[in-house]
């Protein structure tokens, strides 16, 4: 798709919204986490640098339309001046006349966060109107947030189609290499897909099948797939009311001429916990009272067989319970193996999710990775090929 980035605004003097995602956990009205802030900074940064009137907008948490003290905004401007290497002005509305007269003080250079945009029903309703309020503080809308291009929000989707937009460089850096990963790879591509559940991931499937040469399942929604194809495997977690679902699945990569790579062996035992007395077994060998808690050697070894012929991998979920040792193993060994390989330059490698995030962080692999995506939501649904409405609203 074709977007404006900041290369293509003059923005010296202008008021410029920036539609940022600040939703960062905090704690005691402190935030214990800065990693969105850290990612929106550079857009605000650079903005305030060529002399624009940044002014930030931001949700946080679900106040559905209603004021709620302990979901205001105004902690993290704090934070954000932190990182930022300035002061953050804070205006306690988002719209009306507080926030007017917020921006009629800026100076070039400034930068101002309003309050939630959530404690108006209009955002999450779309209300033109209140698009309209929130357009009329600004000459200029950069979205930077992708982790919330997939709600068809006010302030992510109803503003852009009022004044000149851009996409922000982190938003920017996302569409990049997303693109990259699916939109027009380098093949042959594989997709690692894991989790617990074939359920929450039928559409991402079924989209990514014909679309890549090779699939791995993981995590326990492969319990799912080795039950489909007649494998008994004990009492690991099943969805046996999704057992035809995944046939589906398997037939279609059939019809597409995309290989489904499952595991050949596991690691079992007879219960969930920390260092429980386990053993690697071939998946046709797992007895009635063993649960399936992670991959096994021989399936991490296929795995970066054809990981060795790949160009192009995109990852979302965990190959087993990694928050629990010793089932990290697996996740761990594949996660080293895709890293190694984007560091000699042989792989572009994407990955994102909730999950996928902390495994990475877990295996200290993250950093290495091309691109790390914390959009959770909107990656999922661009995976699934949904069109996201702020990323559509920003097309030229």
């Amino acid at each position: 798709m074709a977007f404006r980035t900041l290369d293509d605004l003059q923005v010296a003097s202008k008021r410029v919204l920036v539609r940022a995602d600040l939703n960062v956990p905090m704690k005691d009205g402190v935030v214990t986490d800065t990693v969105r802030i850290d990612r929106q900074a550079p857009t605000i940064r650079e903005l305030a640098e060529k002399g624009a009137k940044v002014i930030v907008l931001s949700h946080f948490d679900r106040p559905k339309g209603k004021v709620v003290p302990s979901m205001s905004l105004k902690p993290v401007a704090a934070a954000l001046a932190k990182e930022l290497g300035k002061p953050v002005a804070f205006a306690e509305d988002c719209v009306g006349d507080i926030a007017q007269a917020a921006v009629a003080k800026l100076k070039d250079g400034d930068v101002l966060l309003l309050e939630n945009t959530r404690f108006h029903k209009g955002e999450e309703d779309n209300d033109p109107a209140f698009a309209k309020q929130i357009a009329a503080l600004g000459d200029i809308y950069v979205n930077d947030a992708f982790s919330a291009a997939h709600r068809a929000h006010a302030t992510t989707e109803g503003v852009a189609h009022l004044l000149l937009n851009a996409a922000g460089r982190s938003m920017e850096m996302e569409l990049t290499h997303l693109e990259k990963a699916l939109g027009d790879p380098q093949r042959p591509v594989m997709a690692v897909i894991g989790g617990a559940k074939v359920s929450t991931k039928i559409a991402l499937l079924e989209n990514l099948v014909k679309r890549v040469e090779t699939l791995v399942i993981g995590g326990a929604m492969a319990n799912t797939f080795l039950a489909a194809e007649g494998i008994e495997v004990g009492k690991s977690l099943v969805e046996r009311d999704h057992i035809e679902t995944a046939q589906r699945v398997v037939h279609m990569a059939n019809e597409a001429g995309a290989a489904i790579l499952l595991p050949v062996d596991a690691v079992v035992a007879h219960e969930f916990k920390a260092h429980a007395k386990h053993r690697t077994a071939e998946v046709h060998h797992v007895h009635k009272d063993e649960m399936i808690l992670d991959v096994g050697t021989k399936s991490i070894s296929e795995f970066t067989r054809r990981l060795a012929v790949t160009k192009t991998l995109v990852w979302n979920g965990p190959f087993g319970a990694f928050e629990t040792p010793p089932f990290d193993h697996g996740t761990v060994a594949a996660a080293k193996a895709v890293a190694a390989a984007t560091r000699a330059g042989n792989l572009l490698s994407v990955a994102g999710g909730g999950d996928t995030v902390a495994a990475l962080n877990h295996a200290r692999v993250a950093e290495d990775f091309s691109y790390v995506s914390t959009a959770g939501g909107a990656f999922l649904e661009w995976l699934e090929g949904q069109e996201l409405p702020g990323v559509a609203a920003l097309q030229k």
